[in-house]
């Protein structure tokens, strides 16, 4: 019955775009909210039509019934979310680096709108997601995380049930990964911030009169711009060696 509804050739790219549109609504640069969701899928559609003809012989066969195909669907749907979390998961860990410097430099409180996260966020923050995701694309990074969900196939069988328990220790592993990672990259304006704060607290003893902080709070931000200048190219590299490290497991070789 379903053959008569869905024919073979449009239920292959139907699975294939099912994966790699629900990654693509998660992926660093596509799934950004001032991207259309239009265009995502467009581009999914467009990405799963090339790609059906050439792992067709990976796609399980047709199953009789929908209940069948809607199981098939959602363990296609949960692929393709674990792949584009992954990836996500690293911008995140630039939001948090963003606030710890924002902490550091006495900008926590000038929040702007990240476009990135869809709220609002640290100046800082929003300057190093908007240049991460600037420099993946620029390194053709985005390549690599487009082959990362096409090679997935290899390791996700479609038709074979999720590895959920997997899926959960990556994620746990990814996130202890990227909650270390924001606070390796934040180390330099960590270990300024806390030489400021003890010259703070020795002039506060020794000039009680004066209004510590009232004076210090410019020098802490021009010192906190200072650093991020300095300590910028380290950092991103840094970061994008993380995240096509964790990518890579994901490529076929």
């Amino acid at each position: 019955m379903l053959e008569q509804i869905l024919p073979a050739e449009l239920f292959a790219v139907l699975l294939v775009f099912v994966r790699v549109g629900t990654a693509l609504m998660l992926l660093p640069g596509f799934a950004e909210p001032f991207v259309s969701p239009r265009l995502r899928l467009l581009l999914a559609l467009t990405i799963a039509l090339l790609v059906a003809p050439v792992i067709a012989d990976k796609l399980p066969k047709m199953p009789e019934s929908a209940a069948m195909l809607g199981l098939l669907i959602l363990g296609e749907i949960l692929v393709g979310a674990f792949l584009g979390t992954i990836a996500r998961m690293f911008i995140a860990a630039l939001t948090t680096t963003g606030m710890v410097i924002a902490y550091m430099s006495a900008m926590a409180n000038a929040l702007v709108n990240d476009p990135s996260a869809a709220q609002q966020g640290s100046l800082a923050g929003s300057f190093l997601t908007v240049t991460a995701v600037l420099l993946i694309f620029t390194l053709n990074l985005h390549h690599m995380m487009l082959m990362a969900v096409v090679d997935s196939y290899d390791l996700f069988k479609p038709g074979q049930v999720p590895p959920i328990g997997d899926f959960a220790d990556m994620v746990t592993h990814v996130v202890a990964k990227t909650f270390l990672l924001s606070f390796q990259l934040a180390a330099p304006f960590i270990g300024v911030g806390l030489i400021f704060f003890l010259g703070l607290g020795l002039l506060g003893r020794l000039m009680p009169q004066m209004q510590v902080f009232f004076v210090a709070m410019p020098i802490q931000i021009a010192a906190g711009m200072v650093v991020l200048a300095i300590a910028l190219p380290a950092m991103l590299h840094w970061f994008i060696g993380g995240f096509e490290e964790t990518l890579l497991p994901f490529v076929a070789p």
